[in-house]
């Protein structure tokens, strides 16, 4: 086994992985460790910025623990640190390193009002054209606004330069370095509907459309760059290089390997982000996509479409905390496998409104179709084909953008162990999913990237030739399509009702 290690942190929204890679990007020690939101109001999702930052440190306390015991006890054979963190979410802090307020969470949807007041004005136009991304809460900069509208002690600190502003890559870098290194990447800094995608640098000119002036932000940088070094608290023997900071889900697309155009990858987890490469080229979306940075480093760019599904895997946590349909999610391909199909029932998982392609942020989640003749196994059934149902309906639109079919989709997340759902995709979309049959993929792309920084690998070809374990599930029979296709007509069907009710 190789004596140089990466350890990489996943920071996500219902926790934290700490993860050690072997250069061969074979996982050698984990830890995860469970992180609660707050939910101050409806529809407003909080986190704690410290717990995020103690709960960070936990992980990788325990991870390193379980290297020392398995694998050495010579901790200095970890030679750099790569972290990858869920989007959107930001924090806002003071210079001595105090939090203004809770991390204002990505699923937040407070912004609303203010998105609904900015839709179809001129600064609308000018994010789109500058930024990628659309006018939508799902986003970091309008719910910023709606703490200055609504907070005079945010208002105060951001016009008086007193409020720095971070996603969780740039909280967690502050933290572990004492204050001395503010920075992001750009896959990050992309999320925030301030950053210029083409010039890769802040917008002065939507910040100050937006009042913001006073905002002190970090400086953006390639995802694969020397950000600085942390003992993470006397945890590691000396500090080592952080060389790595990037947005969850462009982590995953280099986990998977999407380094050329035409290449796609949806992470499922609580949401689903689908990413089509589409190399050095930008290209700008009529379907109701994002464009965003894909991954980068010191001497390439690589942009993305992306399709953002708001809810996933969190409509099968739901059936289960809430409805109590069953105890593990790891039963539900059993119970959908246990009736022919969902008979006539549909699950719109549209607890948090929906993302792409509709963006509709009014609608609430519903289950049409119910008969007597339905029991609970027709529900899990309907709500595991919700998955797919979102996905197809993101890749059509990507492929109508692009100009470029589908070949292959790459899938990583908790679902993709879901063999229900996996083929029930492949029926769909008729064409290949390929598993990576790694869950902690994010991770993975992470550590690629600090490794390539310290010169671990020579270049992105290298990587792509690391031998990885793939499982494929291929399209099943013509029945088997014709079924997936007929449900998905029945599905665009209760879409439309539901946004008739409104």
């Amino acid at each position: 086994m190789s004596s140089t290690f990466i350890l990489a942190i996943d920071q996500g929204t219902s926790g934290t992985k700490a993860i050690v890679f072997d250069r061969e990007g074979r996982m050698v020690a984990r830890a995860t460790e469970p992180l609660t939101s707050s939910f101050p109001a409806p529809g407003f999702v909080e986190q704690d910025p410290l717990g995020i930052y103690q709960n960070v440190r936990a992980a990788v306390k325990t991870c390193l623990e379980r290297f020392r015991a398995e694998v050495s006890s010579d901790l200095t054979q970890i030679t750099c640190c790569g972290i990858s963190n869920q989007r959107e979410t930001f924090c806002l802090w003071t210079p001595s390193g105090t939090p203004l307020c809770n991390a204002i969470v990505w699923q937040c949807k407070r912004s609303v009002e203010i998105c609904n007041r900015l839709k179809g004005s001129t600064v609308e136009g000018e994010v789109v054209k500058r930024t990628g991304l659309i006018m939508d809460p799902y986003f970091s900069g309008t719910k910023l606004l709606w703490l200055c509208e609504n907070d005079p002690r945010i208002r105060e600190a951001v016009d008086a330069g007193e409020a720095l502003f971070g996603t969780v890559d740039t909280w967690l870098l502050y933290k572990l370095t004492k204050g001395h290194r503010f920075f992001t990447d750009y896959t990050n800094a992309s999320r925030t509907l301030f950053f210029n995608i083409d010039q890769l640098r802040w917008d002065e000119d939507l910040l100050r459309r937006f009042n913001l002036q006073g905002l002190r932000l970090p400086q953006a940088k390639p995802s694969s760059f020397s950000y600085g070094s942390s003992d993470f608290e006397g945890l590691l023997p000396r500090a080592i290089p952080i060389s790595a900071m990037i947005g969850d889900s462009h982590a995953a697309a280099f986990g998977e390997g999407c380094f050329s155009a035409g290449t796609a990858k949806a992470t499922l987890g609580t949401g689903c982000s689908i990413l089509l490469s589409t190399g050095s080229k930008r290209i700008a979306s009529k379907t109701g996509m994002v464009t965003t940075i894909c991954w980068s480093t010191a001497d390439r760019v690589d942009y993305a479409l992306e399709g953002i599904i708001v809810t996933c895997g969190a409509t099968i946590n739901w059936l289960r905390d809430n409805l109590g349909l069953f105890a593990q999610s790891r039963d539900t391909e059993a119970m959908a496998r246990s009736v022919p199909d969902s008979n006539g029932v549909y699950l719109v998982p549209a607890f948090s409104g929906l993302g792409a392609p509709h963006w509709q942020m009014d609608p609430r989640a519903a289950i049409t179709g119910l008969t007597f003749g339905c029991d609970k196994n027709h529900i899990v059934r309907a709500a595991l084909e919700s998955i797919p149902y979102q996905i197809k309906d993101v890749i059509g639109a990507m492929e109508q953008d692009s100009g470029i079919p589908l070949r292959q989709l790459r899938v990583d997340g908790g679902i993709t162990a879901n063999r229900f759902v996996m083929q029930f995709l492949a029926d769909l979309l008729q064409t290949d999913v390929v598993s990576i049959e790694i869950q902690d993929v994010s991770a993975l792309g992470a550590a690629y990237m600090a490794g390539l920084q310290q010169g671990l690998y020579d270049s992105v070809d290298q990587i792509a030739r690391l031998n990885v374990t793939r499982r494929s599930f291929k399209p099943g029979s013509d029945t088997d399509q014709q079924k997936a296709h007929t449900g998905h007509q029945g599905w665009l069907r209760a879409i439309r009702q539901l946004f008739a009710s409104l």
